[in-house]
């Protein structure tokens, strides 16, 4: 069985000085009460033949609603818990986050009920300042975190050199 990737946009920007990453929430009743640990960047999985560059720009428009522009710098991939590839993309950019819109998924809710309901892929999304970035996302996708800023200080992507 073929190791399960998934590629996505780490989107920064500066804010009075401060870098702040946008992280999106899962949405679904499976996630509606969770916070901490819950949050993501915009990312999906794989179809045969394409590249991590157009997972990354498709699923960042899926889960915003938002198109995005400029070059793309990759970040060392991380894994996560259950060990899915994760290929991550940092991107400047800025966008209003409150706007965002994403795609629907279908799932049995109430679970054995027959009833069939759709959610969205990605009920919310927000900035976040890189310590409380820290404590939302999901722990395996910490790692890209801590890569973006060393990424923006060794290239000098962010003018502060």
């Amino acid at each position: 069985m073929a190791k399960r990737r998934s590629a996505g946009i780490l989107l920064w920007r500066r804010r009075g000085g401060a870098l702040e990453v946008l992280l999106v929430h899962p949405g679904g009743p499976l996630w509606s009460k969770k916070d901490e640990g819950a949050w993501s960047i915009p990312k999906g999985e794989f179809e045969p033949g394409e590249s991590a560059e157009t997972v990354a720009m498709r699923e960042f428009r899926e889960e915003t609603g938002f198109g995005c522009e400029g070059e793309l710098v990759a970040l060392a991939p991380c894994r996560q818990p259950g060990g899915k590839l994760v290929l991550a993309f940092a991107l400047e950019g800025d966008c209003d986050a409150a706007a965002a819109r994403s795609n629907l998924f279908a799932l049995e809710w109430p679970p054995r009920s027959g009833r069939v309901r759709e959610f969205p892929e990605v009920d919310r999304a927000a900035w976040f300042g890189l310590d409380e970035a820290r404590r939302r996302i999901m722990p395996g996708q910490r790692p890209l975190l801590e890569e973006l800023e060393r990424t923006l200080a060794e290239r000098s992507l962010d003018g502060a050199r």
